[in-house]
C-alpha cells in the first residue's frame, strides 16, 4: 500500500470500535466477556504431578499441559490470548 499515492482503491477501511464501560455489564455478560478469545493457564497439580491447566475464560477446562510454554504454544496456537493465573 503506498499511502503517498492519490489512488483512493489503496486505503484500508478503518473499523469503527464500540465502546462500553464494564461496571454496567451483568453477570452474565462479565461471564461471557472474552470466553472465546482467553485462555487462562495456571499451574496445577494433578495425582502429584505438577502441570499448568487450560482454562477458557468463563473457568471451563480444556486441557493441562506438562510445562507453561506447552500450554501458552497450545492457547496460541487455537488463535487465543494466553493469560497466566497464579
Amino acid at each position: 500500500m503506498n499511502m503517498n499515492s492519490g489512488d483512493s482503491s489503496d486505503t484500508v477501511p478503518v473499523q469503527e470500535v464500540a465502546s462500553f464501560d464494564v461496571r454496567h455489564l451483568s453477570e452474565q455478560q462479565l461471564a461471557a466477556l472474552g470466553v472465546s478469545r482467553i485462555a487462562y493457564v495456571k499451574p496445577v497439580v494433578l495425582n502429584g504431578v505438577q502441570g499448568f491447566a487450560i482454562h477458557a475464560a468463563d473457568g471451563t477446562p480444556m486441557a493441562v499441559a506438562g510445562d507453561r510454554d506447552v500450554a501458552v504454544a497450545a492457547v496460541t496456537q487455537h488463535e487465543m490470548l494466553a493469560v497466566s493465573v497464579h
